[in-house]
């Protein structure tokens, strides 16, 4: 599956609130788009944000390293998403605000057409019903194959939904409380792997273990495996998975063996949890993994 031509990111953008008072621009759609712009993939990121001083910030950011902000829309009567973080016993947890501005993706500022390629989106922007709108639109190109990371987080998501939106996908991502959550069978990780993957029919099923590793399911009945290496800095955990997810889809993109690409996102995620939150504007940061993985 080589030379995917477009690449969309559709999701939040947020600030991640930490309790040092550090405030760290976030959302699992973002933190991806900012990755994989960093090596090079491209992504146009679709998103809404307020007109406030968090939204001109992120406007701000994006200008700076020269993301795609075209697709970026503005909400009038809308703020720009917050998360207050906190940590424990080195997990994070989110209280996530409501009704903001990501939550409104307007369907009538999205692309006019859009090529072959990837469509990535997370879970949480598909709360509420006027973006999950816009997200239906958006993945009705069949020119687009769906790549979808499922974030749980409560009270912010309905398991009908969910399972609603794998019928479309190909591949699937999720850590394994999030697998328990939505195959709930006292079968081993295994057996709900491969009711998943045949029941919406997916290339691939991913689950993140954290530091069991990851173990992935193809379309083929074949389960790939691989151990975590050794974590030199641990700062914090946050933007491990869509650290993950990023170099995987950049994998896809370029035809990586599985298990190669399995190989390089877990490394990827455990340079990214030496970070506080999920990226860094150092981009020496991602050009020294890319070149620690070229052949």
């Amino acid at each position: 599956m080589k030379n995917q031509n477009e690449l969309y990111i559709f999701g939040e953008v947020l600030f991640d609130c930490f309790p040092t008072g550090e405030k760290v621009l976030g959302g699992a759609p973002f933190n991806v788009a900012w990755n994989l712009y960093s090596f090079g993939d491209g992504p146009k990121f679709i998103s809404r944000i307020g007109k406030d001083s968090y939204g001109v910030k992120i406007l701000e950011a994006m200008k700076k390293c020269g993301m795609n902000k075209e697709l970026i829309q503005i909400d009038e009567k809308r703020p720009t998403g917050l998360v207050e973080v906190t940590i424990q016993n080195d997990e994070p947890s989110y209280n996530i605000v409501k009704d903001s501005a990501y939550d409104f993706i307007n369907t009538e500022l999205l692309p006019d057409s859009t090529g072959k390629g990837i469509l990535y989106n997370g879970t949480l922007c598909l709360r509420n019903q006027i973006s999950r709108n816009a997200y239906n639109t958006m993945r009705q190109n069949h020119n687009l194959k769906i790549f979808i990371d499922v974030n749980l987080r409560s009270p912010w998501w309905k398991k009908d939904q969910v399972l609603t939106s794998l019928k479309h996908a190909h591949w699937v991502k999720m850590n394994e409380d999030e697998l328990d959550l939505l195959i709930d069978t006292a079968e081993d990780i295994k057996m709900k792997m491969s009711k998943m993957q045949k029941t919406y029919e997916l290339e691939q099923v991913i689950i993140t273990r954290g530091a069991q590793g990851t173990i992935i399911l193809t379309d083929d009945n074949e389960f790939h495996s691989q151990a975590v290496e050794k974590v030199e800095h641990l700062v914090d955990t946050v933007g491990a998975g869509d650290a993950f997810s990023s170099v995987y889809i950049h994998g896809l993109r370029a035809g990586w063996p599985v298990d190669v690409n399995l190989h390089r996102a877990q490394q990827f995620a455990g340079k990214v949890i030496g970070l506080r939150g999920a990226t860094t504007t150092n981009f020496n940061f991602y050009q020294e993994f890319m070149a620690s993985i070229a052949p």
